[in-house]
């Protein structure tokens, strides 16, 4: 029987029949601009970004080249459909409702590994915009071996419970052998540009120049990019959490959870660079008695808190850490972009707050780029385009950071530098500090910033180099082409003062130019009156 609501009730009673528990699918529901779907154009490149971040991942962990089909067809004037196609592993049975319709669900928020999703969100959030948007189920096949059948499922989500509704469910044939195909239907606008679905296949298809990516728009327009290399990304390993980077709660969580029976098997076995010596101090320092990690009091907890701080503790292994590469990384430039000189470089790998990560950067300058225009700059983090919040990104702060007019450039205070010229940054780490779930943007921590700055200071330089040797060589070119141009009239007032012939005079100036010309050319990197493309 309901409670009886009196006059003389306090408030606080009256409140506390309101409050109730919700879901994180409740939650995101009134709050799915948190996740990057605040807009329909915005919802429509998330949708498609989850999904091939998604299927990339899958086959890098099946150690097979990714091919990849992403569809997009307009319905009506307001409604798309989203279909990605890959080669993967596939998902089995069981798992497909878990994976596409949950929320925080997923195996990648408790590794610490480079991959390209880390907080179990993504496409689970294209499926709810989906449901609230068009009322639609998501539609799923999925194979995992050339000898079985598929399974397809058409899916929603509970959002008061955040778990899986089941709407259809059966074995079809699919001429795969293995892979994942996703159909999702949403509320949403297509539209060309910067933030545009184009544009992230586009960016994607330079980061992960292993991939083929087959991209049918909703125009019909068939865009093929195909791999520059047949070359796999270096498998990143899962790694332990670094003393140096975990805080407080999560130390008394890991003292409950762990199955050591001792404080040093906990500190040896749960935790990676701390071996028996280091253990020992570690424990000596936080004057510990051998004790069960479970029993430990918060006083106890705290001086063991201090002493991992405090103790020298190898830095975290790099293992986990799978960059682009140098090489590999300008034939994905040179491939998409076409510029007349690249100057790439990998940063060796440092550490913030524990987690090891480290930095790619390149920069394209000249060709087909406008020469009059700002920088483009692109953005990366684990092989993912960033095409949101640029100016709350710490890549953003760290390029208008350097001073770019040492290196050739035009560059107005603290801002992007002016010219015919694309940076790329690009930042792979086991965790990646986004500023938000929308996962757009990298929060400020001094050590990355330091980082990048150096990695584009390695490249502003290579930059500088060229610049400098073609501008001589251009000057010197214009030079010559202005005595050549003055030879005649040169000419008639030497054979004036002379008494020589206007026409011996003449073919010997141009004797002389032409000789000097070679020496010019061949001193400033010309050939032929062409410039070289130098490094």
């Amino acid at each position: 029987m309901a409670e009886k609501n009196t006059k003389n009730d306090p408030i606080a009673v009256e409140l506390a029949k309101k409050q109730r528990e919700i879901s994180i699918s409740e939650f995101f529901t009134k709050n799915r601009h948190l996740l990057g779907f605040d807009n329909p154009s915005r919802a429509l490149m998330m949708t498609v970004k989850e999904c091939v971040d998604n299927s990339l991942d899958a086959c890098e962990e099946m150690r097979v080249l990714p091919e990849l089909t992403v569809r997009v067809d307009q319905i009506n004037e307001e409604r798309y459909r989203v279909t990605v196609e890959d080669n993967g592993p596939g998902i089995v049975k069981k798992q497909i409702p878990n994976v596409f319709a949950k929320l925080l669900y997923g195996s990648k928020f408790h590794r610490l590994k480079q991959q390209r999703g880390q907080q179990g969100i993504g496409v689970s959030a294209a499926v709810l915009y989906s449901q609230l948007t068009t009322g639609q189920p998501t539609k799923i096949t999925s194979k995992i071996d050339p000898k079985k059948p598929a399974h397809y499922y058409e899916l929603g989500i509970n959002t008061k419970t955040n778990e899986p509704e089941i709407f259809k469910e059966e074995e079809v044939d699919w001429e795969k052998d293995h892979g994942t195909k996703v159909l999702i239907e949403l509320e949403a606008k297509y539209q060309k540009g910067k933030q545009s679905v184009d544009e992230y296949i586009k960016q994607t298809a330079i980061s992960n120049p292993h991939a083929h990516i087959k991209y049918i728009t909703p125009e019909i327009e068939i865009i093929e990019y195909l791999r520059a290399t047949n070359e796999l990304p270096k498998e990143s390993k899962e790694i332990k959490p670094h003393p140096h980077g975990i805080e407080l709660g999560v130390l008394i969580k890991m003292l409950h959870d762990t199955q050591a029976i001792t404080i040093s098997s906990f500190l040896q076995n749960d935790f990676s660079r701390i071996g028996p010596r280091t253990a020992k101090e570690i424990i000596g320092a936080a004057g510990i008695t051998t004790r069960k990690p479970a029993d430990l009091e918060r006083e106890e907890i705290e001086k063991l808190f201090k002493a991992l701080q405090n103790t020298k503790v190898v830095a975290p292994q790099t293992d986990c850490l799978s960059p682009i590469s140098q090489d590999i990384l300008e034939k994905g430039l040179r491939k998409e972009i076409n510029a007349e000189f690249y100057a790439t470089t990998l940063r060796p790998p440092a550490v913030y707050r524990g987690n090891p990560f480290l930095i790619e950067a390149a920069i394209c300058y000249g060709g087909e780029l406008d020469k009059e225009g700002q920088t483009r700059l692109l953005r990366f983090a684990n092989r993912v385009p960033l095409l949101y919040q640029q100016g709350a990104c710490a890549i953003t702060e760290s390029v208008t950071g350097v001073n770019w007019k040492a290196y050739g450039l035009q560059q107005s205070g603290d801002s992007l530098p002016v010219g015919p010229i694309v940076i790329f940054v690009h930042m792979a780490s086991v965790w990646v500090p986004f500023t938000s779930e929308a996962k757009e943007a990298i929060a400020h921590y001094d050590e990355i910033i330091k980082e990048i700055k150096l990695a584009l200071q390695e490249c502003g330089r290579k930059l500088y180099s060229y610049i400098r040797h073609n501008v001589r060589a251009a000057e010197q070119k214009e030079r010559i082409g202005l005595f050549e141009k003055y030879i005649p009239e040169l000419a008639s007032s030497l054979a004036v003062l002379s008494n020589e012939k206007k026409a011996a005079i003449e073919e010997n100036l141009r004797k002389i130019l032409k000789k000097n010309m070679s020496s010019l050319l061949e001193e400033n990197g010309l050939e032929n009156g062409k410039e070289t493309n130098k490094k």
